[in-house]
């Protein structure tokens, strides 16, 4: 047994581009074809991944720049595992400093948020909070309380329109254009399917409260100090009704 897991881990790291790995198995030169073979096999895998994992960039950038882009990050970064439904973690960061993407500034934020669905498809499944289960509260005990995010929530804020940019291409939008309004993109699992909604500053301050643990009056306070001209109410029920709450933790005396 500890000879086949020597000989695996020198597998992997032949195809890594360690062909002396195998030395102790292998003569100089045996076995290159077969490893090529596999390496291709390997890349086209990770290719494909993805392409399925950033649909988004790929529909912006077309199939052949993709592919091409995708497999240096292959190659920079293979996957640490054979799963490959949620690989390309770090492509975003890697569409950043790639120089082709330089005169695409918007992609990596695109990349960004795709990942951020990917996430929100595989989070862990937990039910949402629905207003039934507020309806007992006092007021006072409410404002107290804590409201944990659903583990499905995703949310990442922009400068520029880049949510509503992504919702187009998402959507196959032919017309795409790159707005300067602010702008944070809210994502949450419902169903068994991601839904996507384009929010303001005073729902992202919000998000952001509950995110750290603070109560549900302080969260109201940040998100009309982000914007007193939305009502806190009706913000609140569009919250609560997209499922982003996974439950209320309650100030015990």
């Amino acid at each position: 047994m500890p000879e086949l897991l020597d000989f695996q881990d020198a597998f992997v790291a032949a195809l890594a581009g360690a062909p002396s790995a195998l030395s102790p198995w292998l003569a100089p030169g045996e076995g290159e074809a077969g490893l090529a073979v596999y390496r291709n096999t390997i890349a086209k895998g990770c290719v494909d991944a993805l392409a399925a994992n950033f649909p988004t960039v790929l529909s912006m950038v077309g199939e052949d720049w993709f592919r091409a882009a995708a497999a240096l990050f292959a190659r920079e970064a293979p996957p640490a595992n054979a799963a490959l439904l949620d690989y390309g973690e770090h492509f975003p960061a890697w569409l950043d400093r790639f120089p082709p993407a330089l005169d695409l500034p918007y992609l990596a934020g695109i990349a960004h948020l795709d990942r951020l669905w990917t996430e929100a498809l595989f989070a862990a499944e937990a039910p949402a909070l629905i207003a039934e289960a507020l309806s007992a509260l006092a007021p006072e005990a409410l404002a107290r309380a804590r409201l944990a995010l659903h583990p499905s929530v995703r949310f990442a804020a922009f400068e520029a329109g880049l949510p509503s940019l992504w919702v187009a291409a998402r959507d196959g939008a032919e017309d795409l254009d790159l707005s300067e309004t602010s702008e944070t993109l809210l994502l949450v699992r419902r169903d068994g399917s991601v839904r996507s909604r384009v929010i303001g500053a005073a729902e992202t301050e919000f998000l952001r409260a509950c995110r750290a643990g603070q109560t549900s009056a302080e969260a109201a306070e940040r998100a009309a100090l982000a914007d007193p001209d939305v009502p806190l109410a009706p913000l609140f029920a569009a919250l609560l009704a997209d499922g982003v709450f996974g439950g209320l933790i309650l100030e015990t005396d």
